[in-house]
């Protein structure tokens, strides 16, 4: 059981799974007779992060997350099996950083008095300004 370090973290590689399979789109006869498509599966529960980091995880990927609590990267838009194999890890590392991302809390303000008092003397101005322009009404 050895452990890894992605974006950080270090993870448990027993929780990283990789399954090739053969991926669909040009490639001529190629495409047919190499597994060049990779799904990597990275397993929640067995992995070492963080109970932080894994909340977070479960908030970003929402529904993608399996019933057995993986999250799956399926990798397919080039036509070697080892550059498919670094683009879903890539994903994995990015969703890894910006599950590692503390947000700080937006602390609500509330406008001065000037500033009130400030808005609604324009709001004066400008409807002044407008009931200025209008015609005279007549009064028959």
């Amino acid at each position: 059981m050895s452990i890894i370090e992605i974006a950080g973290l270090k993870v448990n590689e027993a929780s990283l799974r990789y399954k090739f399979t053969r991926a669909s789109g040009p490639g001529g006869q190629h495409v047919n007779k190499v597994s060049s498509a990779v799904e990597l599966r990275f397993d929640l529960d067995a992995s070492d992060l963080p109970y932080r980091v894994k909340s977070r995880l479960e908030k970003l990927v929402g529904n993608k997350l399996t019933a057995t609590r993986e999250i799956v990267f399926f990798a397919q838009t080039h036509r070697s099996q080892i550059r498919n194999r670094e683009e879903a890890l890539n994903r994995l590392v990015a969703l890894l950083k910006s599950a590692q991302e503390v947000r700080t809390r937006r602390v609500p303000t509330r406008p001065s008095h000037t500033a009130k008092r400030k808005r609604l003397e324009n709001k004066k101005r400008r409807g002044e300004q407008k009931r200025v322009r209008k015609p005279p009404k007549n009064y028959d």
